[in-house]
């Protein structure tokens, strides 16, 4: 029998942890996660270590958080420890080809799309911005060229026309990390098939800004609820509400959380409907009915608790 593969894992997000988790299941030997620094979060600024990271405490794995995973500094000490294999998934940094020529057996890396498509920091919620009918998960042969590595897997599944981008990047996450175990099999045994990426067919999936979030009512209905989908769970969907009845007050940003693509028309951002729990707002073309709505402060809440203590009515304009 082949001896346990000496593993270091490298990732940060949630994304990674399935992975993570199942390596630790299998026969292989996971000597170190390597992850980003700890960062405060939350209103209170707190440290908090990531879900990974505890993980890996739990089992006894060591955990190394270095500032720059490439620094001269961080090499040599991974150098001694002899790693066979590097898996990368949701790191949040490139590796450099000193440090991939590191391992024996090189590092693959799971990537939440199906490549070439959406290369870059966030495939799902790309994906579903741009209102894909599917979605998938890709394992690549790491190279210092960011997602661009040779194919060695693929798996997809449907993206339901509700589905958040949150939602998603937890079942790709849990369908990609049995395709990293199987990925690993092969290339250990040298039977691995690597295809490489037609690059006519490369698209990018920048890191998301706040900004993104910003709601343009000049897009269909369609478009508005896909980007309130791809926005969760972060930078979340918002709009800005031009108060008529008082416009001297500034007009109130209303976190958008939930949506439903209709079939009405009108001018784009303009209120068509506030009564009970409905609030619909025309698009370029088509409209959204607002399902779930959060004023800066407050928590999420149903559109007929929001119309109930604001005074909107038809004609007022979103945007």
């Amino acid at each position: 029998m082949p001896q346990p593969l000496r593993i270091i894992m490298l990732g940060t997000g949630d994304f990674a942890l399935p992975t993570f988790v199942h390596l630790c299941a299998t026969e292989h030997n996971v000597i170190a996660l390597i992850t980003q620094p700890d960062r405060p979060q939350g209103r209170k600024q707190q440290i908090i270590p990531s879900p990974i990271a505890l993980a890996a405490q739990e089992r006894g794995i060591p955990v190394l958080q270095p500032e720059n995973v490439n620094a001269p500094e961080f090499l040599e000490p991974l150098k001694a420890l002899a790693p066979d294999l590097l898996i990368t998934a949701a790191y949040g940094q490139i590796l450099s080809a000193e440090l991939l020529a590191i391992p024996s057996l090189g590092g693959i890396n799971l990537h939440g799309s199906i490549l070439p498509a959406y290369r870059g920091a966030s495939p799902v919620a790309r994906a579903i911005e741009h209102g894909d009918l599917e979605a998938g998960v890709t394992v690549i042969r790491m190279t210092p060229k960011i997602d661009a590595g040779g194919m060695i897997a693929v798996a997809k599944t449907p993206i339901d026309p509700n589905e958040t981008a949150g939602a998603l990047e937890e079942r790709l996450a849990k369908l990609g990390a049995p395709l990293i175990a199987q990925s690993i099999a092969a290339v250990e045994a040298g039977t691995a098939t690597i295809l490489p990426q037609d690059k006519s067919k490369v698209t990018k999936a920048p890191k998301l800004k706040k900004d993104d979030g910003l709601i343009d009512w000049s897009k269909s209905g369609l478009a508005i609820h896909n980007l309130v989908r791809a926005m969760q769970p972060w930078p979340i969907a918002s709009t800005f509400w031009n108060r008529a009845y008082d416009p001297t007050r500034e007009p109130l940003r209303l976190i958008v959380h939930e949506t439903e693509p209709v079939a009405r028309d009108g001018l784009p951002g303009v209120v068509l409907e506030a009564f009970g729990d409905q609030l619909v707002v025309a698009g370029g073309q088509g409209a959204v009915r607002l399902i779930t709505v959060q004023v800066p402060g407050k928590k999420p809440a149903p559109v007929a608790a929001f119309l109930n203590g604001n005074c909107v009515v038809p004609g007022e304009r979103l945007g």
